[in-house]
């Protein structure tokens, strides 16, 4: 049988698929050639990312396809259930990328809290003529030990999130509708491990009282953080978004900026992805970066031995 990785796979799942008899073809297909090409090379199965959209016109006119598998944690380009009701098994990667999703973030908030994100522009343009400047610009950072982090969205990434959180030193609270509770089990290098219990608690009040928020939930219809949400925050709030495009309000977080309500802020999604708005490109209170939350070695290592292990599962 025949695998296409249309958005690519890590070599340690393509040795796992070949292994087990597959051919994994790894040629990136335009969107409007995909279905003739599925068709006329008999594609068994299709593995995606973000980057290409399986739709019902597809899924009906690829009757050969066994499997669609999403390299990842949201499936909002596949249509799903329909997929399923025709048949077809539709599987995702929803563990592997967790850790990596939250480290970026806190790369975000770290370089966020001392002004990185700015420096670092700053430093190679007038680090030779404006030194003192500059050291005075940026001389109040702020810790992130002692502070309180808000997770909006408590499942695996959120959880590896505030793992993280928890082992610089901050206090955790979290917002789940689905979740009312959860057990963090931190492991540790001498093989140490120390478990803490969150209990979820409202939106509000994780809003009233984050100094830095993070947002872990799936795309959906209405903003997870709108105009209203803004004015609940603690002035000064340091916000991450690596969870989807459309989920906060985008014109809401620049007028908070503006206002001074949001300190700072990180996107790795955007709601005009793969094009997001100037204004946010050149918004010198926002630290940026091209959704590249799941973006690692070790992550897309995890993933495609996933998507192997779960393939050969099926199909046998």
């Amino acid at each position: 049988m025949k695998v296409l990785a249309n958005d690519g796979v890590s070599q340690s799942g393509i040795d796992a698929l070949e292994a087990a008899g597959y051919e994994v073809l790894t040629t990136t297909v335009a969107q409007e050639q995909l279905q003739n090409y599925i068709n006329d090379n008999n594609i068994s199965v299709l593995l995606v990312r973000s980057a290409t959209k399986v739709r019902k016109d597809l899924i009906d006119n690829c009757p050969g396809l066994k499997i669609i598998g999403r390299g990842g944690v949201g499936m909002d380009n596949i249509d799903v259930e329909y997929a399923r009701e025709k048949g077809l098994h539709v599987i995702n990667t929803p563990a592997a990328s967790s850790h990596s999703v939250a480290e970026l973030v806190f790369g975000h908030f770290y370089g966020l809290a001392r002004f990185l994100h700015n420096s670092n522009r700053d430093m190679p343009l007038e680090g030779d003529t404006n030194f003192k400047s500059l050291k005075k610009a940026y001389a109040k950072g702020v810790e992130l030990k002692g502070k309180t982090l808000g997770v909006i969205g408590f499942g695996r990434i959120g959880q590896a999130t505030a793992k993280i959180g928890i082992g610089a030193g901050m206090t955790v609270v979290a917002y789940d509708p689905y979740i009312e509770e959860a057990t963090l089990d931190l492991d540790f290098f001498d093989g140490q491990k120390v478990s803490f219990n969150i209990k979820t608690v409202s939106k509000e009040e994780v809003l009233k009282q984050a100094d830095f928020l993070t947002l872990h939930v799936p795309a959906q219809k209405n903003y997870v953080i709108d105009e209203g949400d803004f004015k609940l925050m603690k002035d000064g709030v340091i916000i991450a978004n690596a969870a989807r495009g459309g989920v906060v309000n985008e014109i809401a977080l620049v007028k908070a900026i503006e206002s001074g309500k949001v300190a700072r802020a990180a996107l790795d999604v955007f709601e005009k992805e793969p094009q997001p708005e100037v204004q946010l490109l050149m918004n010198p209170s926002l630290s940026l970066t091209p959704h590249t939350g799941a973006a690692t070695n070790e992550a897309q290592d995890r993933i495609g031995v996933e998507l192997a292990d779960q393939i050969i599962k099926i199909l046998g």
